[in-house]
């Protein structure tokens, strides 16, 4: 965590304008799909989270989460987290995600669930192999095709992280203790272009996010779980388990 940089719960209606503000600054003014204020406020008063990380005065990074049930299980869903591009890689997401771990444990929250794509493999690595989540559910098109930029307009497939708080797998990989995973019973490999073709070609995009939709449900189809990320000779792959291991 860079010097100087604290991470607490916001309260106040002039900060949650401030999350409202960042979401345009991270996620570009041009995305007219932005999550409102008043969203922030229900949150905040439902049994949700809205925590800010802060450079004295100036908000950097925000997370947003909303309550949930199911199945009799009161979790956390965790809807939204953006730092600002400046901030990032000094360990302000990071410490956003365990301060929603330690308030969540504090009222009794064992499980805090989020999407994410699984196109963006930076992302896959910080979910995965830093916090310690795993992914079992694939959501084909889960938000539709929406009108954002950063997704291309190709189908928002999602993979659901499960975060399990007090998981021996998740207080390993928060302290540091867990080891960056190497095998595993079955991969889904990415190509290395694939950043590169994110700029200028999202045909190839989408046949990779085809290819990867079947691999993903086959293997989870099969009982397995998305449980790390590791680098290949041709680039990126995901490392899947049986998730009864977990």
């Amino acid at each position: 965590m860079s010097e100087g940089i604290v991470v607490r719960k916001c309260s106040s209606i002039e900060e949650f304008h401030g999350c409202v503000a960042l979401e345009k600054e991270i996620w570009g003014e041009e995305d007219l799909e932005v999550e409102p204020v008043t969203l922030f406020v229900v949150a905040a008063e439902t049994g949700g989270q809205v925590l800010g990380a802060f450079d004295g005065k100036r908000m950097v990074g925000f997370t947003l989460a909303v309550a949930g049930f199911r199945e009799g299980t009161i979790f956390l869903h965790s809807h939204m987290t953006g730092v600002l591009d400046e901030y990032r890689d000094r360990g302000a997401g990071r410490a956003l995600k365990l301060l929603q771990r330690e308030e969540a444990l504090g009222r009794g929250i064992r499980l805090i669930v989020w999407t994410f794509d699984p196109l963006e493999t930076r992302n896959a690595h910080f979910n995965l192999n830093r916090l310690g989540a795993i992914a079992r559910k694939y959501l084909p098109n889960h938000y539709g095709v929406t009108s954002s930029p950063l997704h291309l307009g190709l189908a928002t497939d999602r993979l659901l992280a499960e975060w399990r708080l007090d998981s021996a797998r998740v207080v390993a990989a928060i302290e540091d203790l867990g080891k960056e995973p190497a095998e595993a019973p079955a991969t889904i490999e990415l190509p290395a272009e694939l950043d590169r073709w994110k700029q200028n070609d999202t045909a190839q995009v989408a046949k990779v996010q085809a290819h990867i939709r079947e691999e993903f449900m086959a293997l989870f189809a099969r009982g397995y779980a998305a449980i790390g990320m590791r680098r290949t000779a041709t680039g990126t792959a995901y490392l899947l388990a049986p998730w009864s291991d977990f």
